[in-house]
């Protein structure tokens, strides 16, 4: 046996430990057989339901009026883009982080914005489910906690903004002739409050991920929030340039109260109306609201259409 260089025989001393353990790789546990059948098979309905409802709207659209209303500038649909797909953004940034989700998960989690919205809310959370699932993407946080703890923090954090809105609004109400009963906005704020300090109070029930990962999923959801009011007044402002940007601001935030109230009806004709009180120019407001809300449902569809013949072709790939 050769000695090392200098002459010395001695053995190098072994390397020091680790203090911590390394990271557990994320590892793809496929599901096992049964319940790769039943996700297949609310992954497929979910598809179907998207498909049949979106072409049913679709045919009794007027596409090619609603389109002719939109500015041309390509500033506008810039912001649209950026606006619609703030929601499924954010969601595939706080699952990048807690499963290193792969790029087609956006995609999935575009089909879960898709379905709260023309078929029923929550129902996203359950195809979502079923996709991660499907994929095997598993880590040391089951995905039903996960996917739960995202839903009830994001609720819970635009029932906080909203309630902090609501208060700095309330002034103004007794102003307004939206049609909205008194009773019905105490109510709301009665609804809000009480879910609100419910989840508060079970948070230790409720939420199964480290209290790190919370907190920073809560901002996140706050930055979302504000950047879907902030690029709504943009998108209002582009239409209508000769209102200012600040009146729309104060507009959008007023939306986003309205839309979380739970006992308000008519929140869209209320808006209408609360849009035309502020502002103050009827006819272009109320057009511009009615435009704006009609090329998000079209949007909606349209985007609904394709992902749901894309499931359908996925499924009939795999089978």
């Amino acid at each position: 046996m050769t000695a090392p260089i200098g002459g010395d025989t001695a053995l190098a001393p072994p390397l020091p430990l680790l203090d911590k353990p390394l990271p557990a790789p994320l590892v793809l546990d496929p599901a096992p057989a049964v319940e790769r059948r039943w996700t297949a098979w609310v992954g497929s309905v979910i598809s179907v339901l998207i498909l049949a409802v979106s072409l049913d709207q679709l045919r009794g659209t007027d596409v090619a009026h609603i389109l002719s209303l939109v500015p041309r500038g390509a500033a506008f649909w810039g912001v649209f883009a950026l606006a619609y797909l703030a929601t499924p953004a954010s969601e595939w940034v706080i699952y990048r982080r807690l499963w290193a989700i792969p790029a087609t998960g956006f995609a999935a989690l575009l089909r879960k914005r898709v379905t709260n919205e023309i078929l029923l809310g929550y129902l996203g959370e359950v195809y979502f489910y079923t996709w991660v699932r499907r994929t095997g993407l598993i880590t040391r946080t089951a995905p039903f906690g996960a996917i739960k703890d995202v839903a009830i923090l994001s609720a819970l954090t635009g029932n906080v903004v909203t309630l902090a809105m609501l208060a700095a609004a309330a002034p103004f109400f007794p102003l307004l002739q939206l049609g909205v009963a008194g009773k019905a906005v105490i109510g709301s704020l009665g609804v809000l409050a009480v879910s609100s300090l419910a989840m508060l109070l079970l948070r230790r029930r409720l939420f199964t991920l480290p209290r790190e990962e919370l907190a920073w999923i809560t901002l996140l959801h706050l930055a979302r929030i504000a950047a879907t009011v902030g690029l709504t007044a943009l998108m209002w402002h582009l239409i209508l340039p000769g209102v200012g940007l600040v009146w729309w601001l104060i507009l959008a935030t007023l939306r986003q109260l309205l839309s979380r109230l739970p006992l308000v009806p008519n929140k869209d004709l209320a808006f209408v109306g609360l849009a035309v009180f502020v502002v103050g120019r009827d006819g272009d407001v109320a057009a511009m609201v009615a435009l704006l809300g009609s090329l998000i449902l079209l949007t909606h569809l349209l985007v609904g259409a394709a992902l749901g013949a894309g499931g359908l072709f996925q499924q009939e790939a795999r089978a």
